[in-house]
Formats: C-alpha cells, structure tokens, sequence
C-alpha cells in the first residue's frame, strides 16, 4: 500500500514554511503520486489538499498528537481508491496500533436528499447526490479491516470520522439523521472541540511511525471474490464493502426503486465501469437488498457462463434463488413494469433482437431486446463497459441505452465506477492495455510498473503454465485463457478431452464446451471458478464476467505485430462468430481486440503474457522487461 506519510508536526511545518516555494504541500503530495501510482491529481484535488490537510495537522498538534503519523491519499488495496488521510497511532488505552480514517470536507452546507439518510445534496457541487460522508468513510474502514493482513484478528483498531471543518452544525443539521458509530463519526468547525477530544481519547501521544510502518508494509489477505459469497449475500445479509462510487450507485438504485413504488414513476439507470471496476459486485448486492426487501426484482444477463455459475453457486438448494437469475431474452414476454426493478449485469451483450431461429412465429415481433428489457420494469439497471462486446450483433451501449429509453420518454441517469478494482487497482495497467491494443487513440507504450500490479513475459507456453501453477500451488487463484485461435472438439468417447490448442511440443484442451463435467474438468460455466478449471484453455466467452488472482494469456495468431503496430488477421480466428455473413472486417478487428481486452483483464493480482508469434513476442520484450522468473522473485505475493 502507497501514501504520502508525515508526521502531524512535520505536515503542519510543510504547510507553512514560506522558504518552500507556493503550493509546496500539494506539489508534493502530486509528486508522490505521480511516482507511485503514475496519477497526474487534478487542480480541484491540489486545492483541497492545501485547504483540508492543513487544517487537520493543526488540530493534532493543538491535541498534543504531533508524532501521530498521517497517511495522505492512502490507497486502498486491491483497488486505485484512496482515502484522504488514515491516522496511525498508539492507542491510548491498550497500547496497540491504532487507526483513524479521515475523510475530510469542504463543504460548507449540505441536506439530505429526499430525506435520504443515505444521500446527500452540497450547495453549489455539480453532479446530484453524493453519498453521505458519514457512510463513505464507515466503507473505507470495512474495506481496510478486511483486506489488511496486519489488522487479522483486530479490525476494532480501524475507526472512522468525517470532518466537515468549514461547516457549522446549523448548516448540516440534516447529516446527523444518521446514527454514529466508530467508523461513521461526524464532526463540524463548531464540534473542533469535540473532535480534539475524541482525537486524544484514541491516540497516546507517541509516535505512530511503528504503527505506520506495519500497515504499509501488511500483506493483503485474498479479496471477496463474487461467486464465493453470492449464496450469503443474496440468500443471507450483504457480504461486501461497496466504496464510494460503487456505494453512492447502490444508493441511487435504491431510491430510484422507492421513488417508482411511493410516485408511481419509471426511470433507468446506466452503470458504466471498466473490468473490476465493482458492476457485478454492486449488481448482486442490489438483487440481494431489493429481494430481502420483498421487491419484485430479477437480474439478467446475455452471459450464459455468469449465469449458470449464479444459478449454480448462489442458488445451491434453493429453486426460488436460481429463479432469481434470467438471460436477456426471457423478457419477450412479460406484463409492463411487471417488475419493481430488472438488474442487467454485462448489459454490454444485450443483442438487437431477442429472436434467434427457435423463436416461435407467435413471438417474432422484430422488438428491440434493449426496448424489452426497459419495459419490463420501473427501474431497469443496466451495468456495462463497452470495451466488452466481444460478439457480432451485441449493442449494449449507453448511447443505444439512452437513445430507447428517451423515445420513450423516460428520465435517464447516469453514473461512472471510475475507480479500478480488478487489476491491484492498477488504472496504469488498464490504460496500458488499452494502449496495446489501439483502443484509446495512443499508441503502445512501454509498461514503467506498478507496485499493486505484476506484468510478465513468458518466454513459452509451458513457462507461463509454470508461473500459474506455482502460484496456484501458493494459494492464489490462478487461470490460462487465449485468443480463439485453435478448433474447440467435442470429448472423445472415452470422456476425455481434445488437447486442441497446439503450440509447438505443448498441448491443452479448451475448456469444456457443455453443461457436464468432463472428468476431473469443471462444466464450462464453473471453469474460471471451480476446482479443476486450471487444466483447461479458457475462450474469451468463459472468462468473461469473472476474475482470478493470476492471469495467463496466450496471443495467438489473430493478433500480429506487423509493420511498426498491431494489426489483427480474421482468418486466423476460429470463433465461428467471426465466419457469419455480415460481419465486415471492421467489426471483426474490434472484437478481436475486445476480446484480448477482456483476457488480459482477468487478473487481480497479476497477468503474464505469450504470444505464439516471434515478431510479436520480441515487439512484447520491447514493452515489458519482466520475465516470469523475474516476477516469482518480486512481483506481489
């Protein structure tokens, strides 16, 4: 984990000595992050940190907690989230370390929204409701506590306050609807007192360096995954920590939902996130929050693996769990806002048309599934990235979304995940992928590092197997998939299967095509998370939608570098998507580099690339100096 760290003391004297030149303490906070996380902060970031941080260290200093240590813009791990400031310490009473998380505001009036003790309006902030400070900062101290190997056994010693310090009490009265607790503390200007109070009541006044160091220094306990908790969180209570944007989302939907039941209204909300960006996340907590509530609310999906491993995993002994989770063309048919709220999660597979050459003649009506989908509910949610469509004829885009819902004239809110999960939080990494794979304008440039995230070379398809397999041995998750380069075979009569992708004296079969085990090799839909799954090639339609905590991926020879830039070859696929009449060159080259944007965004922890082409292997060596045996010895563990 990454910060800006002073002691309260030396943070005060850097904010005020006048022999530094102006803007001292934001120029160094920018530059700290500029070398850790290849972030360039913003103007509006830079002037809160001279206004808030400031103010903060003085009231330590004034406490008699100098040496208590501030942890500026600390990043979140596992993610490229950063809380303003954590406060590491000596706890007063017990003498262990000790945490505080601050999130500090400007705000100087705010009120809740719609009585909402959940949201928030701030005079004069664009953008509508933001998620009440209170309940952002109680977030940031579940994610801490459960992704911190250092606090294992004492998440207690993480606790929380919002710090309003340009605000009275009289012009935020409403934020303190909320009950507090020790992770949602809230104090004003007109509370300083109370919050000296509270600041000595959890810090001796020693220094908090050795405290600072260790939860720096912590490993990071394996993530949540998804499918691991979704029977608990849909069939139980909410097992995952929503951090701001995805909560503030969560939030939205919520009260979009009451606002349909109490006003008898409709309107649609579109989710857009990059991979790991929480979609999927905030989806199933939505379905299992609206289904313990008694509303009427189904989620949906064009992905057949993602369902069938949600039907499977979460609705284990339950039908009516399973009857939670539907495909998008099961709406061809249903009552008009029959549903409170319809869930649609990859929303980037919805297709032009639910019709396929099984659709009855009675029920070919030429509708739009996009039109199916938001009229099935009040509030239809639609999560997508449309960097994701990896099939001819999938349209789930915010504009086609936008452009069905308006002529129908229904109100339309939008909200960005702007914030990296999948990938160590490595929004460096996604931009560079992005960049490989001419997907954002720039050209390919050479991966610099990242501390929360490993990228590596193989040097053959029988080393990288070898990279994965020791990490997989050392308890992490770890997958191979590849470009559908190679013919996929039914099992031969013996149940075995085909070791169709070829690659020199190495072989492996995809994994399996059907609903049914072959041997020890997990059905195709429990492939990315089930025991077993390892043995296998996994294709781009059964890696979607999941992650793991390393990732392997084979280049095959649709994706080339040839003459100074990567270019694509549709004849060396054989996705038989590609092969169907009406798909023109074009949108085979973007669905090639969709799909190798989808495989190389798996990983959580890290990715290691080979590709079976020597002119694109050495063009990768000029891009990634790592090599496998390079990151077993020091890439993260």
């Amino acid at each position: 984990m990454t910060a800006f760290r002073h002691s309260a003391e030396s943070l005060a004297k850097l904010a005020t000595d006048d022999s530094i030149p102006e803007r001292r303490l934001s120029e160094a906070i920018a530059e700290h992050l500029r070398r850790t996380v290849r972030t360039n902060p913003s103007q509006a970031e830079r002037r809160s940190w001279d206004r808030s941080l400031p103010v903060l260290a003085r009231d330590l200093v004034d406490a008699g907690l100098g040496h208590v240590e501030m942890l500026v813009e600390y990043q979140l791990p596992l993610t490229s989230k950063r809380a303003d400031v954590v406060l590491a310490g000596v706890d007063r009473r017990t003498a262990a370390d000790a945490y505080v998380v601050v999130e500090l505001k400007q705000w100087s009036q705010a009120e809740l929204f719609e009585k909402d003790p959940k949201l928030v309006l701030v005079e004069g902030a664009p953008g509508g409701p933001k998620l009440h400070p209170a309940l952002q900062v109680e977030g940031y101290c579940e994610y801490i506590a459960d992704f911190v190997g250092a606090l294992e056994g004492q998440s207690d010693a993480v606790r929380g306050v919002a710090y309003l310090h340009n605000a009275a009490d009289l012009d935020v009265q409403d934020l303190y609807a909320r009950d507090q607790g020790e992770r949602s503390r809230l104090f004003t200007k007109t509370r300083r007192g109370a919050f000296l109070t509270y600041l000595r009541d959890q810090f001796a006044p020693e220094s908090g360096a050795d405290a600072a160091d260790r939860l720096l220094s912590s490993s990071v306990r394996p993530s949540k995954q998804l499918l691991k908790l979704a029977a608990q969180e849909i069939k139980d209570r909410e097992q995952f920590v929503l951090l701001a944007e995805q909560r503030l989302a969560y939030e939205i939907v919520l009260n979009a939902v009451d606002r349909a039941r109490r006003a008898d209204t409709k309107e649609v909300v579109i989710v857009t996130g990059g991979p790991g960006s929480g979609k999927s996340v905030i989806a199933l907590s939505l379905l299992g929050e609206l289904s313990r509530q008694g509303r009427s609310v189904l989620h949906a999906t064009g992905s057949r693996s993602f369902t069938e491993t949600m039907r499977r995993v979460a609705g284990k002994g339950s039908s009516k769990t399973k009857n939670l989770f539907k495909y998008f063309n099961n709406f061809m048919q249903v009552e008009r806002n029959g549903l409170e709220a319809l869930i649609c999660d990859e929303a980037h597979r919805i297709r032009e048309t639910s019709e396929n050459r099984y659709t009855p003649a009675r029920l070919r009506s030429g509708r739009f599934q996009v039109d199916e989908l938001i009229e099935a509910a009040r509030v239809p949610v639609f999560f997508l990235d449309e960097h994701q469509v990896v099939r001819p004829g999938e349209m789930g885009t915010v504009a086609e979304i936008r452009s069905h819902a308006t002529a129908q004239g229904l109100r339309v809110r939008e909200i960005s995940l702007d914030e990296q999960f999948r990938c160590g939080g490595s929004r460096a990494y996604e931009e560079w992928v992005l960049r490989l794979l001419g997907l954002k304008g720039d050209r390919p440039e050479s991966w610099l590092g990242d501390d929360h995230f490993a990228v590596s070379l193989a040097d053959s398809p029988q080393e990288l197997e070898a990279l994965l397999r020791w990490r997989l041995d050392g308890g992490y998750s770890a997958r191979m998939t590849a470009g559908f380069c190679w013919k996929w075979s039914d099992p031969l009569d013996d149940d075995t299967l085909v070791h169709d992708v070829q690659i020199d004296d190495w072989s492996r079969p995809w994994n399996v095509k059907g609903d049914r085990a072959v041997g020890d090799a997990p059905a195709s839909a429990l492939w990315a998370t089930m025991e077993g799954g390892f043995g296998q090639v996994g294709c781009v339609y059964t890696a979607q939608g999941f992650e793991y905590d390393w990732n392997g991926v084979i280049i095959g020879p649709d994706l080339l570098f040839r003459d100074g830039e990567l270019v694509t070859v549709r004849k060396a696929s054989k996705d038989p998507a590609l092969t169907k009449r009406g798909v023109t060159d074009e949108q085979a080259d973007r669905l090639i580099r969709n799909t190798y944007k989808v495989l190389l965004t798996r990983g959580m922890v890290g990715t290691a690339v080979y590709s079976v082409d020597p002119e694109t292997q050495k063009f990768l060596e000029g891009l990634v100096e790592s090599r496998t045996e390079t990151s077993r010895r020091s890439g993260p563990a």
